[in-house]
């Protein structure tokens, strides 16, 4: 079941937080509970992804894009996304997350995530994720103007740039 109670709380801690720029970090704490675990005893790997959601809501929140979203009649949906695990998270691990947008081009924007227990980090997401409308997707330079920011993304990384490029490349849809 999705956290609900979970994402609420972190809603309700970022409510005064101060606002974020498109491209600053939201900072978020998280706990390892026991629903979170797999059979090894360790954070799941789905669960991994759904606690990186409660790290970008609040950030989206704290950026003004959800007033802009709704506003809009428009939604945020993940496209893609590129997982690397380093350390085994295990009951009752205390984690910070760290969750930023690092630039967009014509059809997504480019966040990543990364959980940290400690002075090390447990593991880091790249993400692409699309702004949607009832028409199809929302183009990056559409939704970060009615932002009110600046139009222009930084260049993403080369190692994001080669992700982007390496993605284009593979099959779709895939054999049966």
């Amino acid at each position: 079941m999705y956290p609900y109670a979970r994402l609420a709380w972190q809603m309700w801690k970022a409510r005064h937080a101060p606002k974020l720029g498109l491209l600053d970090p939201h900072l978020s704490q998280h706990l390892c509970l026991p629903w979170d675990l797999d059979p090894w005893i360790e954070l799941n790997n789905g669960r991994t992804l759904t606690l990186y959601d409660l790290g970008r809501v609040p950030m989206a929140r704290r950026m003004g894009l959800d007033l802009v979203a709704k506003a809009n009649g428009w939604g945020m949906t993940v496209a893609g996304n590129s997982l690397r695990y380093r350390k085994r998270v295990v009951l009752f691990d205390r984690l910070d997350m760290v969750s930023r947008c690092i630039g967009w081009d014509a059809r997504f924007f480019y966040m990543e995530q990364s959980m940290w227990r400690g002075q090390d980090c447990t593991s880091h997401m790249l993400l692409r994720s699309a702004v949607i409308s009832k028409a199809g997707m929302v183009p990056p330079a559409e939704v970060v103007a009615a932002m009110g920011q600046p139009a222009e993304s930084p260049d993403l990384p080369d190692w994001v740039q080669r992700w982007i490029e390496a993605d284009a490349t593979r099959l779709w849809p895939p054999q049966r």
